[in-house]
């Protein structure tokens, strides 16, 4: 295997770390706020937490095929950049949201604009290989 996709494994990678993560501050904050499993409501600040957590989970789903993608069929190193600034973006949005809901605005963006520009490319780049 080529060690150009080093760097988009370690991104992908990290961004599973980072859900890791934020699955675990869920349970410190049902922990915190007393929110008994299986319940997921009932606490705004709780709610918050479960929130990021879940988005994370929701956008997943398309950021690691548009990563593998666009890694693939346009540039590995451009996805790589690309990654990195997806995974601080959800660190910005998550830092956001727990503070409150209106505050995850920039790390949405953040995070948004690299995953839409790794499926757009990677959409690109499929339809040139044809």
């Amino acid at each position: 295997m080529s060690t150009d996709y080093v760097p988009v494994f370690l991104v992908m990678l990290i961004a599973l770390v980072e859900y890791f993560g934020f699955a675990a501050a869920v349970g410190r904050a049902r922990h915190r706020f007393g929110v008994k499993a299986p319940a997921t409501s009932g606490n705004p600040d709780f709610e918050r937490y479960y929130r990021v957590q879940m988005n994370t989970l929701e956008v997943l789903i398309i950021f690691i095929p548009a990563l593998w993608s666009f890694a693939i069929l346009v540039d590995p190193m451009w996805a790589t950049g690309l990654g990195a600034l997806f995974i601080v973006g959800r660190l910005v949005f998550f830092m956001g949201y727990v503070k409150a809901a209106d505050k995850r605005s920039l790390g949405f963006a953040l995070s948004s604009v690299p995953m839409l520009a790794l499926l757009i490319g990677g959409i690109v780049g499929a339809i040139r290989a044809l």
